[in-house]
């Protein structure tokens, strides 16, 4: 898939753990990890607004789209 998730990326620049970031955005650790290892199909933007104002940054930190032609 041509859509790279960066949540491991900014996670590290705002040394953040895994269960913070899940108590933070109220996600289970498994929801957050299957995003953060990229093997989730969608993603609510409720989720990803809460993400980026837990981590302070963009959508466009988090996720990345990589034309694989």
């Amino acid at each position: 898939m041509p859509i790279i998730v960066n949540l491991d990326v900014m996670m590290a620049k705002r040394k953040i753990s895994l269960n913070e970031l899940s108590e933070r955005v109220d996600l289970t650790l498994s929801n957050l990890s299957i995003l953060k290892t990229g093997k989730a199909k969608a993603i609510r933007f409720t989720t990803l607004d809460a993400i980026c104002k837990a981590l302070d940054c963009q959508p466009g930190d988090i996720l990345e789209y990589i034309n694989d032609n």
